[in-house]
């Protein structure tokens, strides 16, 4: 369905990634698992961006939706940037691993010295695809966002390398030792399409593409010494209040009667992973000393709309936390922002603002990762350790 908005307004304030029981899940911060990783190196788009964006913005004076609360009410009390009410689940993956709160490449000051990023540097930008933006615009998809696609982060990542490590072998070792999340990239390049109406067989001949980018962007990384990587799936978009507000039907057919879902969008979201684990099956024989673990962000989700009772969700998983009237309580011309109305308990939610996920159901998230329920192979068949430290389940923060 068409907006009515031009594309690059819709594109712009939508600022997508697209993407917990009544006692929370909490990781004990008192036992962090050991350290089989110094450093976490992370690509991708809202759905990891910790501030990156934010800064971005600023520099340019441009609005930013997550600048204000109440982005990031839930934990830190302040609007950091992170597109949700709190923690995402690469903060939890630190937290984890006891590492600091993954630096965004771009700070405060419009950047970082390379001795801020020994344990770790974030280059996710909210809004990047993994798609360079010429792709886009070559087909009247051009948006406001800054060129930070999944090409250009690596760029300045490999920019950035020498000043953090001196020479080859020594920056093998740093990757090496370092935990490299992938994403989720390439949700976006799929939102852009379908926001403004594009054929779902139109969209579905740039998956390769896509994916293409993202297992070359993994390749060039391990060329470069990383050893062990997190690739995550797209999520089950079609249980996302957004779609479900954009795509909404008469047609009893088009939804799963017992997730309220819409069907053929998480057909799609199916499509793309399974076309990414083929391809990480064959950079698997490439590259037999790697660990390449596939993250299975679908299924992890999936879990709310299937059996919200038991993570906390019941009656309020397809809608939004904060946001607009109607039925999913999300409405495009009234976005998440200080004037918006907002649930009294986010943990109470899946969905933080229509597009991006609570805290509490990051958490969920997170867990399934740590446990190895939603990793192939496990995370800690890489460092074994890791089985021995769980994340704890205590009652909520």
């Amino acid at each position: 369905m068409a907006s009515c908005l031009a594309p690059s307004l819709f594109l712009r304030r939508l600022a997508v990634a697209v993407a917990v029981a009544v006692v929370l899940p909490v990781i004990s911060s008192s036992s962090p698992a050991p350290g089989c990783y110094d450093s976490i190196i992370s690509f991708g788009d809202s759905l990891a961006d910790t501030g990156n964006e934010l800064h971005l913005s600023r520099s340019e004076g441009r609005p930013n939706q997550a600048g204000s609360l109440p982005y990031g009410e839930t934990y830190f009390r302040r609007p950091t940037g992170r597109f949700s009410d709190g923690r995402l689940v690469i903060d939890f993956i630190a937290e984890w691993l006891g590492l600091p709160f993954v630096a965004p490449y771009y700070g405060d000051d419009g950047g970082r010295s390379a001795a801020d990023f020994g344990k770790g540097v974030n280059f996710a930008v909210a809004g990047a695809t993994a798609l360079d933006a010429s792709f886009f615009e070559g087909r009247g998809l051009g948006n406001d966002f800054p060129n930070i696609s999944l090409g250009v982060q690596l760029g300045l990542f490999k920019e950035l390398l020498p000043s953090v490590c001196s020479t080859s072998s020594d920056c093998k070792q740093f990757l090496g030792n370092s935990l490299v999340l992938m994403g989720e990239i390439g949700g976006n390049d799929y939102n852009y399409h379908f926001f403004v109406g594009r054929d779902l067989e139109e969209i579905q001949g740039i998956v390769p593409l896509v994916i293409e980018e993202i297992v070359s962007a993994i390749s060039e990384l391990i060329d470069l010494g990383a050893v062990t990587i997190l690739v995550p799936g797209n999520f089950p978009i079609g249980c996302l209040p957004v779609y479900l507000t954009e795509f909404q039907g008469s047609d009893k057919e088009a939804y799963d009667s017992s997730t309220g879902c819409l069907n053929w969008l998480n057909e799609f979201s199916q499509y793309h992973n399974e076309q990414l684990q083929r391809k990480l099956n064959h950079l698997r024989e490439l590259h037999p000393r790697a660990n390449i673990i596939y993250v299975d962000y679908y299924n992890a989700a999936l879990r709310f709309y299937q059996s919200p009772d038991k993570f906390g969700f019941d009656g309020r998983v397809l809608r939004a936390c904060c946001g607009g009237e109607g039925t999913y309580n999300y409405n495009f011309l009234e976005p998440c922002n200080s004037n918006a109305r907002v649930c009294d308990d986010p943990s109470s939610y899946a969905s933080w603002d229509g597009i991006h996920f609570t805290e509490a159901a990051y958490r969920w998230i997170f867990k399934g990762v740590a446990d190895g329920s939603f990793t192939v192979p496990k995370l800690d068949s890489s460092c074994p350790a890791l089985a021995l430290n769980e994340p704890a389940l205590t009652s909520s923060e």
